[in-house]
């Protein structure tokens, strides 16, 4: 009698798998903060997304401006980390200042703006512009759960 064993078989409990993401919160000098409107969904958020396996953050939020917007950005500091408990994204957002370049959509972006915080809390929904401002207030990082839409308070 021939027996198999399989460690998977006996596997009851699976590791909970997370996508890491960055964003870049660039700042310029008069206090605006750059924004795109996406392509897919046509809401307003901070440009970024998933970092490739064998880069850096900072070369990650580097990338994705860049790629979102034409601008080129000088990494500053980590201002937050975000974590959508929905579908398992563990967002790090980057104070950024621009370095060069000139706004440009792309084809995840159809708009590119430099937005006053004001701006951000009327077009972005609070999950995003919550990123922005955090940015803004130099007492990150700060570290918050969302479900997508709404922040999670913690008690």
């Amino acid at each position: 009698m021939l027996l198999y064993m399989s460690n998977s078989a006996q596997k009851t409990t699976s590791t909970p798998l997370h996508s890491v993401s960055v964003a870049g919160a660039v700042v310029r000098e008069d206090g605006r903060l750059l924004a795109i409107r996406r392509a897919d969904n046509g809401t307003w958020e901070l440009p970024g997304g998933v970092l490739e396996l064998t880069e850096s953050p900072e070369a990650g939020v580097t990338r994705e401006v860049w790629e979102e917007t034409g601008i080129r950005v000088e990494v500053e500091e980590l201002t937050g980390v975000y974590k959508n408990t929905t579908r398992g994204v563990v967002a790090l957002v980057f104070r950024c200042k621009p370095a060069g370049g000139e706004e440009r959509t792309s084809a995840e972006s159809t708009a590119v703006e430099w937005l006053t915080p004001e701006e951000i809390t009327t077009r972005m929904t609070e999950v995003y512009a919550i990123r922005l401002l955090d940015a803004l207030d130099d007492k990150g990082p700060h570290v918050r759960s969302h479900d997508g839409r709404h922040l999670i308070t913690l008690q």
